[in-house]
């Protein structure tokens, strides 16, 4: 069954269908050669037997010659020599039978055997006739002879035009081939310009289709050649990828220029957000008590804004930074629950229930245990404030081949589809205003990226929404250090 479904996949490419009409051709070729040696063959058999039949009418045009001899100088040498040539006679209509049937039919065949046996007892009859003076026997011996010779030349000639015949199929054979040819030439033309040229039209202009930044997939059109089903297949593949990296490497320039920018602005507001706070302390310690309510208060907010800004300008040098990680092995398990005991009391207040389903022999992961914390503590809170009191926080872990993956499942009322290709955008929140810096998910993702990971995430209104990271596996102390290089 797998030889017969290999065999169809063979014929069913370009190089089969080739080898399938050079096979053809070659089988043609061998057909026609075959048949140009058999009939060269029958060309030089009917030959022969045409000079075997020369043989026959010589013989018998010679026992004529004797027979005049014996009628008009009579003798025992004519006799002999008559009969001789008869004998002669005999021995290549005996040859010559079969074929004979086939040129005369069985009644020739019988009527030229009874013309030639008549003649020999005639022409054995002559000497005795001639002494006895019977002109009817001599009468008889030149009807018989005469019968006989029209019947030999009428064979001659029926081989020779049988002959010109032969030699007319075998000069039409050079026509032949080249009509194969011909035909052969135009099938292979055909099968070049379906199975090679049309589809390296159609990739030229999906080639310019791509340039031009259009990546959607191919239609194959249900090609059934084998290799441009594995090509376009291939292109496809290609497309989805190219705009996977697209965006990915949209989101990464983004991250990067506004990373850049951030730290800049971070660093110039940090220390006037200092100042005041220091100040609005400096205020509260050296005349809170001469202060009223009213200006103790004034004083808290002050403090309280300065605070609130503070953790906006960690957010913000948290986006951007790119001090050199340390990568380590690092069990999925100790990421997961180091994260959620940071916020599990905040969780249980808020009435949520959290599940842990990570299993503990999952394969470890290169990474950072600060930064993962960080990934995980975000993508922890956000599920907290979307979901509802009363609703469940579902964290798990499972193998993905060369990654591990770990899901955050909320229950929450989910994202809105217009919303989900922006929530990794810097500064892009659903949150009320002064609730959120829409920091959170941006910081995530360019952590994981640094991880040589990926992060995805599943929604829908009024379901909840899943976050998937996957990381990728430290295999060895050597696959770690590598990975550390590579996120600095």
């Amino acid at each position: 069954m797998r030889a017969a479904h290999r065999l169809k996949v063979f014929f069913n490419s370009i190089k089969g269908k080739i080898f399938t009409l050079f096979l053809v051709a070659f089988l043609a070729a061998c057909g026609l050669t075959l048949l140009n040696v058999w009939t060269l063959s029958a060309v030089r058999e009917r030959l022969h037997l045409s000079e075997r039949y020369d043989d026959l009418s010589s013989a018998i045009l010679e026992a004529r010659r004797f027979e005049k001899n014996l009628l008009i100088y009579g003798g025992a040498e004519s006799l002999r020599e008559g009969m001789l040539y008869l004998d002669q006679a005999n021995a290549a209509f005996a040859d010559l039978a079969e074929d004979i049937g086939r040129v005369s039919g069985v009644r020739g065949l019988e009527d030229f055997r009874l013309a030639l046996d008549q003649y020999r007892r005639d022409f054995a009859a002559l000497d005795a006739a001639k002494d006895g003076e019977k002109d009817g026997e001599k009468d008889l011996a030149r009807t018989t002879g005469k019968l006989l010779v029209e019947q030999a030349e009428g064979l001659i000639a029926t081989k020779r035009a049988r002959i010109h015949k032969t030699i007319f199929e075998v000069s039409l054979l050079p026509f032949a081939y080249l009509g194969i040819f011909l035909v052969f030439m135009a099938i292979l033309i055909r099968v070049i310009a379906i199975s090679l040229l049309r589809p390296l039209g159609m990739i030229g202009s999906i080639t310019a289709r791509v340039a031009k930044g259009d990546f959607s997939p191919v239609d194959g059109g249900g090609h059934h050649i084998e290799e441009v089903a594995g090509l376009l297949e291939a292109l496809n593949r290609m497309a989805l990828e190219l705009t996977a990296n697209q965006e990915d490497l949209l989101q990464a320039r983004k991250i990067a220029a506004l990373g850049t920018l951030t730290a800049g602005i971070a660093h110039e507001i940090n220390n006037p957000i200092n100042n005041i706070a220091l100040s609005a302390e400096s205020l509260l310690e050296v005349h809170g008590d001469a202060l009223d309510d009213d200006a103790r208060e004034i004083a808290g907010d002050i403090l309280a804004q300065a605070d609130r800004a503070g953790e906006i300008v960690r957010n913000l040098l948290d986006f951007s930074r790119t001090e050199k990680a340390q990568f380590s092995p690092l069990a999925p398990e100790l990421i997961i629950k180091s994260s959620v005991a940071l916020l599990k009391n905040q969780i249980m207040i808020s009435g949520l229930a959290i599940h842990l389903d990570v299993p503990h022999d999952l394969g470890h992961v290169a990474g950072n245990l600060r930064h993962l914390q960080q990934v995980f503590l975000n993508l922890l809170q956000n599920a907290a404030q979307a979901t509802p009191p009363g609703g469940t926080i579902d964290v798990t872990g499972r193998d993905a081949s060369d990654f591990v993956c770990l899901s955050v499942r909320d229950t929450g009322k989910g994202i809105d589809p217009e919303h989900l290709p922006h929530i990794f955008e810097p500064f892009f929140t659903t949150k009320e205003v002064g609730k959120g810096t829409g920091l959170g998910l941006a910081v995530t993702y360019s952590i994981i990226k640094r991880h040589s990971g990926r992060i995805e995430v599943e929604s829908d209104p009024g379901q909840g929404t899943v976050f998937f990271v996957y990381l990728p596996k430290a295999a060895t102390d050597q696959a770690v250090a590598e990975q550390s290089d590579h996120a600095r």
